[in-house]
């Protein structure tokens, strides 16, 4: 009966291993939340304050004592004030000696100091483990259960013991720790909080660039060309005509853009001769950025979707379709039907479709969460095969079996061409 309770009960034991007291440096709103956070999880928290007396907002259940009375009553004391106050960790050396101390600490700005704050706090204190950890938290995070912000928690640090206990710890908060090495990757943790989209902006700087070089290309040659030769007005194609001629380009170019590096690095190696150098730095952050890329590739796909939806509804191919149905009306002519034409029509549209659903099945397993549950031969498979298949149907959709007509032509083929083309 005693290993069937033991068996049925894991939590309860794993509870009452958690009843042990840490410490926590600072009251500030990091340090209650994550106070408070781990008060919930079964731990004892003690605070340690210039003025014991004077803090308030604590949560229930937390004691508050100087610094020197707190740091006695906990192996692990986690230091959540700023760098510029680490000065009186100095006064606490004998007491510190020995025990583990979190840094959660952040900067302002990217490599505001020469060395990492964990660096300088191995420095100031040396007897003690320093390990650093929460700073990709936020206070908000914590608060609110971690439902609406990343989980990680990135730990590093010169002693795998002290990381160890951290991480337990981090565990037992339903958070999940990242070993990211020794306390030299300190630095790399500080900077992450204050990178905003740090992969995205090759990708975004570059999808900006080819979608004004085709923009106007498109405009030179759609609006400025015909108005100059032949006077005409073909403005109303700026707002959506032109567009989707240059979403689906950009997205080919860009779903281009994702495995040349890996050709380029293929080729490259056979050049050197070996594998295990390393490749130069614009092609090691263009191999780094392939996701992005693809990923925005994709978003450009879905925006020509959208766009060619929108057609039957547009204007300008009301107008066409109302004046072709008074043409034939007047002229009592009807149009015959052209299977041919229909066959190429459908066949291309049928590509693009079919070109888009294997875009977006590369997009899907792109993703983490999706390529986990899948082994290396079946990602492989995925993101090498149906990628070129579904750029060639893609092009096939978008170059049509043929030009568009001139003006003077078959009133049944421009309207076609109006509604596929457009």
């Amino acid at each position: 009966m005693e290993k069937i309770s033991t068996d049925a009960f894991p939590l309860t034991m794993h509870s009452s291993e958690k009843q042990e007291t840490i410490c926590i440096f600072g009251t500030g709103d990091f340090g209650r939340s994550l106070g408070l956070k781990m008060l919930q999880c079964g731990y004892s928290i003690v605070f340690g304050s210039r003025t014991p007396r004077m803090s308030s907002l604590l949560p229930n259940g937390a004691e508050v004592m100087s610094y020197s009375d707190a740091a006695q009553k906990s192996d692990i004391i986690i230091i959540a004030v700023h760098r510029e106050h680490y000065d009186f960790l100095t006064e606490l050396t004998e007491v510190l000696n020995g025990k583990i101390l979190v840094d959660v600490s952040n900067n302002l700005k990217i490599n505001q100091y020469p060395e990492s704050n964990a660096e300088y706090l191995a420095q100031l204190v040396p007897g003690t483990h320093v390990v650093k950890a929460f700073n990709t938290i936020s206070a908000w995070a914590l608060q609110s259960g971690a439902l609406d912000a990343s989980r990680q928690v990135f730990i590093c640090g010169n002693d795998s013991k002290a990381k160890q206990r951290v991480m337990d710890v981090v565990r037992s908060l339903g958070l999940t720790p990242l070993d990211k090495g020794s306390l030299v990757a300190a630095n790399e943790i500080e900077n992450y909080p204050l990178q905003l989209f740090p992969m995205w902006k090759f990708p975004f700087y570059l999808s900006a660039v080819l979608c004004v070089f085709f923009f106007f290309y498109c405009v030179i040659r759609e609006v400025i060309y015909p108005y100059v030769h032949e006077k005409r007005d073909r403005t109303f194609r700026l707002p959506i005509s032109i567009p989707n001629r240059v979403f689906p380009i950009a997205a080919l170019t860009l779903l281009a853009l994702v495995y040349l590096p890996g050709v380029i690095a293929a080729i490259l190696q056979l050049y050197r001769g070996t594998k295990y150098r390393r490749f130069p730095d614009w092609l090691d952050h263009w191999m780094l950025c392939r996701k992005q890329l693809g990923l925005i590739a994709l978003g450009f796909a879905f925006l020509h979707v959208l766009y060619t939806l929108v057609i039957p509804i547009r204007y300008y191919v009301r107008w066409t379709w109302n004046n072709r149905t008074v043409t034939q009306a007047i002229t009592k002519k009807e149009d015959p039907f052209s299977t041919t034409t229909s066959w190429l029509s459908d066949s291309y549209v049928a590509l693009g479709m079919l070109g888009f659903f294997l875009f977006v099945l590369l997009g899907i397993t792109s993703l983490p969460s999706v390529s986990n549950t899948v082994n290396w031969r079946e990602f492989r498979f995925v993101q090498e095969y149906p990628e070129s298949r579904g750029a060639t149907m893609m092009m096939s959709s978008i170059l049509g079996p043929e030009p568009n007509p001139p003006p003077s032509s078959n009133p049944k083929q421009s309207l076609d061409s109006a509604l596929i083309k457009q």
